[in-house]
C-alpha cells in the first residue's frame, strides 16, 4: 500500500504539469519518448539477462508496450482537446477495464461492468454539455484507448510477477518494462513526431527529466512493487484515487477558473458508475 500511496502522490502533479507546460507546447511523441529514454536508463544498466524466464522477459516487454507506450502516447494526444480536470476524469476508468479484462481471463461474463462503462459516458456528457462529438469525443475515446492499456498492463505485470517467482530482485528484471514501452514510443516519434516542437525553456526540459525519472521509472518501478503487494479490490480503489489528488492539486495551484458546477456534476456520475463496477465486482467475486 505506501508504494501505491507515493505514487498517487507523483502522479496527482503529473497530470497538471503536463497541460500545463508541455500539452500544446512540446511534441507529443516526443515528450513521451524522453520519458521512456531516461527511465530506461535508469534501470537497463541494471538489468539482467541470464537466469531469467524468457517468458517473463517477452511478458514486461508487452506489458511495457501497453502500460506505457501506448497509454502515454494517447494520453499526451488526449491534452490537445481536453482539459487537465477532464483528462483527470476520463482516466478514473481504468478499474472497470480491470474488472472488464479479469473478466475475459477467467472467461465469465459480468453485465454490471458494461452498465458501469455506459454511466461513465453519460457522466463525460455532462461534463461538456455540448453535443458528445468532434475534438471532445476523440480525446474522450483516445483515454478510453489509454484506460484499457493501462489496465491491460497492470493485469499482466502482476500476473507475470506472481506466476514468476525469483531470487532476482526485481530492479534487476524491470528494464524489460521500458524496452517494450521504447518499441512503441521511438517509431511513434520517428513516424510522427514534430521536430518544430522540441522543448525551448529549461521549465519543459526540467518537467521532462523529473517526469522521466521520478513520474515514469521510480512511479512504475513501485506501482509494480505495490500492485503484486494488494488483492485485486484494492488495486482498483489506488487506481480511483489518483483523480481527486489529481483534481485538487490541479484546481488549487493552476485551474481555479474551471467551472466546478459541471466539473462535479459530471464527476458525481462517473463516481457513481465506479460504485456500480464495485458492487458488480461484489456479486460477481
Amino acid at each position: 500500500m505506501p508504494y501505491l500511496l507515493s505514487v498517487t502522490v507523483l502522479w496527482a502533479f503529473s497530470f497538471s504539469l503536463i497541460g500545463e507546460y508541455l500539452a500544446g507546447k512540446v511534441d507529443s511523441d516526443f515528450a513521451v519518448l524522453i520519458r521512456v529514454l531516461l527511465a530506461a536508463a535508469v534501470f537497463l544498466p541494471f538489468t539482467q539477462w541470464r537466469g531469467v524466464a524468457p517468458r517473463f522477459i517477452a511478458g514486461l516487454m508487452v506489458a511495457g508496450a501497453f502500460q506505457f507506450g501506448i497509454t502515454y502516447l494517447c494520453l499526451y494526444r488526449s491534452f490537445a482537446v481536453l482539459t487537465v480536470p477532464e483528462v483527470l476524469l476520463f482516466t478514473v476508468l481504468t478499474p472497470i477495464y480491470v474488472t472488464l479484462l479479469d473478466d475475459v481471463v477467467c472467461r465469465r461474463f459480468n453485465p454490471w461492468s458494461l452498465v458501469a462503462a455506459v454511466v461513465a459516458v453519460l457522466g463525460a456528457v455532462v461534463i461538456r454539455l455540448e453535443r458528445f462529438e468532434g475534438e471532445y469525443l476523440s480525446g474522450f475515446l483516445l483515454l478510453q484507448l489509454a484506460n484499457l492499456t493501462f489496465a491491460a498492463g497492470q493485469v499482466l505485470c502482476k500476473y507475470l510477477v506472481q506466476r514468476h517467482p525469483s531470487d532476482i530482485p526485481l530492479y534487476h528484471r524491470f528494464g524489460y518494462f521500458f524496452l517494450g514501452a521504447l518499441l512503441i514510443a521511438l517509431p511513434s516519434f520517428l513516424l510522427f513526431g514534430n521536430l518544430e516542437r522540441m522543448p525551448q525553456t529549461a521549465v519543459q526540459w526540467g518537467v521532462l527529466i523529473w517526469m522521466g525519472l521520478f513520474a515514469t521509472a521510480l512511479g512504475m518501478y513501485w506501482w509494480t512493487i505495490g500492485s503484486t503487494r494488494v488483492n485485486g479490490g484494492t488495486l482498483a480503489i489506488l487506481n480511483e484515487l489518483h483523480v481527486p489528488a489529481g483534481l485538487i492539486v490541479n484546481i488549487l495551484i493552476w485551474n481555479r477558473d474551471v467551472d466546478l458546477v459541471r466539473l462535479l456534476l459530471g464527476g458525481g456520475v462517473i463516481v457513481a458508475s465506479l460504485m456500480i463496477n464495485r458492487l458488480g465486482r461484489r456479486a460477481f467475486a
